[in-house]
């Protein structure tokens, strides 16, 4: 019984395993887990191959089972096995489509505050000083007194110069008389025309004195309101590095105060000669355009607080000759400075306005890629969403970006996001971004 058993549970094994197109290997119940005395019956009856006499002896239900389960594993499609991996969707990459613009022009140049004005206050006629009469740190006007040296020898100086314009007048007026009285003894011969001819030189002398006489008097006079010393300029006076009692020398070295005017202030900056060339061969080629005042604007950041200066400033000349020692140009800048913020000698940052660039296209500076020899190039999506390489001319950086004057179309897509995964030629799946690089809202999700 338990033989037919078998048997019936083989010819099951075998003909599953017919239906899966795969023989049933002798090996598959093994003859080396029968007891001692079935295994030379089961290997003369599991030789046929027809469906084979079957077990004369038990087999153990674990046995058929492991059997069952390896053609069960093995059965699988042969097609299944031999299909090939679907391919990969193309790579996702950011793009955004250009445009040409107009783009403002402007360079920071380091600099320093210059005053506008400043003048050394010095007297000009010698004497002790009676008083000061300012503040020290005060604005003043120009012609405002500043110190009074002791006037009594100068006051003497223009009495004594006074009396002797009254003498030389009154010589003059003698020599006159006589003049006319020779000129009309002269016409009958009462006197020779050598005496006459001699007081007619008197007088011109006598009138010479007078005049002598009169720049003297005005001499005097120059240096006794001298001795009142007045601003020179309108501006904020510094400190006194003397004070009353002192004695002072017209035309002495050391300055009595030093005024310096800050309305309007001064700004001296220096700018490479390179891109001083370029920018000028830039506009004269008409590839920037620049005001037609010829006016320009220049804005400010001190360094001393980060902030920028509210005034807005004008360009007022620019040196003819380049440094030496360090290839550079100044230029001058002129600044308003109603409230007294700006100083001399703070370091600043000017920021010089350069023009306009015309038909211009600017490019995120991450989108941009140097190759081995040191050109730029960037990466564009064309027909069939295909990218390729295009290189390009690279004028200068705008803020985070490459302002690209050669090279670029409007309307075309420069990939922004995702260079890594590009290649040459390679197809992608273009995904439009805005100007902050986040994906626009007709785009699909990634």
């Amino acid at each position: 019984m338990h033989r037919s058993k078998y048997r019936i549970l083989y010819r099951t094994v075998h003909t599953y395993a017919g239906a899966c197109n795969k023989a049933l290997p002798v090996p598959a119940i093994s003859s080396r887990r029968l007891p001692q005395g079935e295994r030379r019956r089961f290997v003369e009856e599991f030789r046929p191959v027809t469906t084979p006499t079957f077990l004369r002896a038990p087999l153990t239900r674990a046995l058929l089972l492991a059997g069952l389960a390896l053609l069960a594993a093995g059965c699988e499609p042969e097609d299944a096995a031999n299909a090939q991996p679907a391919a990969p969707p193309p790579p996702q990459v950011g793009v955004r489509s250009l445009a040409p613009q107009s783009v403002a022009l402007s360079t920071e140049l380091p600099g320093r505050t210059v005053a506008y004005r400043r003048a050394e206050v010095r007297p000009q006629v010698d004497g002790i000083i009676q008083q000061r009469l300012f503040e020290e740190g005060a604005a003043v006007e120009a012609g405002e007194p500043l110190y009074q040296i002791d006037p009594a020898v100068y006051q003497a100086a223009v009495k004594a110069a006074r009396a002797e314009l009254e003498r030389a007048e009154a010589t003059l007026k003698a020599s006159s008389t006589k003049v006319r009285r020779y000129r009309e003894l002269i016409g009958r011969n009462a006197v020779s025309q050598q005496d006459y001819d001699d007081m007619v030189a008197a007088q011109a002398e006598d009138a010479a004195d007078v005049a002598a006489a009169e720049a003297q008097l005005e001499r005097a006079r120059i240096d006794l309101e001298y001795t009142v010393v007045t601003a020179p300029i309108g501006g904020r006076i510094g400190r006194s590095a003397i004070t009353e009692g002192a004695l002072v020398t017209a035309n002495q070295a050391t300055p009595l105060s030093t005024i310096t005017q800050l309305d309007p202030i001064y700004v001296d900056v220096t700018q490479s000669s390179a891109e001083l060339l370029r920018t000028r061969r830039a506009i004269a080629s008409g590839e920037i355009s620049v005001s037609p005042s010829g006016e320009v604007p220049v804005e400010l950041v001190v360094d001393a607080t980060g902030g920028s200066y509210p005034h807005e400033g004008r360009v007022q000349f620019s040196e003819v000759l380049v440094d030496e020692s360090t290839g550079t140009v100044s230029l001058r800048a002129v600044f308003p400075n109603p409230d007294g913020e700006l100083m001399p000698g703070l370091f600043v940052r000017a920021r010089v306005s350069q023009g306009e660039a015309r038909n211009a296209f600017l490019v995120p500076q991450a989108a941009l890629v140097r190759g081995s020899d040191g050109g730029a190039y960037v990466w564009i999506v064309g027909e069939g969403d295909t990218v390729s390489r295009r290189p390009v001319t690279v004028r200068r950086a705008v803020g985070g970006d490459w302002l690209v004057t050669e090279g670029l179309s409007a309307g075309e897509r420069l990939v922004v996001d995702g260079l890594q995964r590009v290649r040459p030629d390679a197809a992608v799946t273009p995904v439009p971004l805005d100007g902050d690089g986040q994906a626009a809202a007709a785009s699909p999700a990634s």
